[in-house]
């Protein structure tokens, strides 16, 4: 069994897809427009580009994400998408790049449970958590 995060965006899957293999190193594995569904699945026309099903890793991981259908859209919450990295400039960089644009919810730096940690909402309206694990944690 695999058990894999599944995001919905705005209508702005494939630019944070894009994003994230800019800034991340995301391999975009797969992706497909709603214009590639069956012919009579109701789409709006402008929908059409809209991504129904992508599939991404990082570093092995896989994330998976769409574009929600519209009207169906709610913004994230009481989940975060969390990174492990074990260099603490490299967790600093990729917190940095994914808050760019976003909210800062907790500022990267050093705790006591850590080399590195932060909080943020990306722009795309994703809550991601950046750690650099002191080792044993």
């Amino acid at each position: 069994m695999q058990v894999n995060p599944y995001l919905f965006y705005n209508g702005n899957c494939e630019e944070a897809l894009n994003y994230y293999q800019k800034v991340l190193g995301a391999q975009i594995e797969a992706k497909m427009p709603y214009g590639e569904g069956p012919a009579d699945m109701p789409v709006p026309a402008d929908w059409k580009t809209k991504i129904m099903h992508a599939r991404i890793t990082i570093d092995g991981e896989v994330l998976m994400a769409s574009d929600a259908t519209p009207g169906d859209y709610h913004q994230p919450q009481g989940i975060s998408v969390a990174l492990a990295v074990e260099d603490p400039a490299d967790a600093e960089r990729r917190f940095n790049a994914l808050a760019e644009g976003g909210t800062v919810r907790m500022p990267f730096g050093k705790t006591f449970f850590s080399n590195g940690f932060g909080m943020c909402i990306d722009k795309f309206g994703i809550p991601w958590m950046v750690n650099c694990p002191k080792e044993g944690m």
